[in-house]
């Protein structure tokens, strides 16, 4: 009998992430991620999503309380690395400040140890609520970190291994 090849856990250390204008999601993906890349980062969180429930209390049904599913919510996503030479995260929050900046949709890439992109999560209408520097102290030896935290109004998964990356292109608006 012919064995079932092992499936192990992805492993989450190889992950990128592109920053791409609202209507570009399909055409990024066509022509590639190279020019829309943020860099590498330590750590990527917040992809997550939350239904409410809606409770609803029946007259005279006393033995359970109806639950219904009602809207999807998102997290935020942190995204945290070294300070190096670009300031491409500092300078979308800073338009912000000065009150031109534009959404960003994003794409998450977690890729194998050849860089080659395994699952692939777009957040859409991105906008970068929180920006924190580096804690600068010359008594220690540790790296200078800065993060983003960008609220969005959609997570979907856009790749992965059951889905082929024509499907998806075709899927997207």
């Amino acid at each position: 009998m012919a064995e079932l090849p092992r499936l192990d856990p992805l492993p989450a250390f190889n992950f990128y992430v592109a920053l791409i204008d609202a209507s570009d999601v399909a055409s990024t993906l066509k022509s590639g991620l190279a020019g829309f890349l943020l860099g590498g980062f330590s750590s990527c969180s917040g992809l997550d999503s939350t239904l409410t429930v809606e409770e609803y209390q029946e007259g005279g049904v006393n033995d359970r309380v109806h639950r219904f599913p009602s809207r999807f919510s998102f997290g935020n996503i942190t995204l945290s690395r070294g300070v190096g030479f670009g300031e491409s995260l500092w300078l979308w929050h800073e338009e912000f400040l000065a009150g031109r900046g534009t959404r960003r949709n994003g794409l998450i890439v977690l890729a194998d140890e050849l860089r080659v992109p395994l699952k692939i999560w777009s957040f859409n209408r991105g906008i970068p609520v929180r920006w924190s520097g580096p804690g600068l102290d010359a008594g220690t030896s540790s790296l200078a970190i800065e993060s983003l935290e960008i609220a969005h109004e959609r997570l979907e998964l856009v790749l992965s291994p059951g889905k082929t990356l024509d499907g998806v292109l075709g899927a997207l608006p």
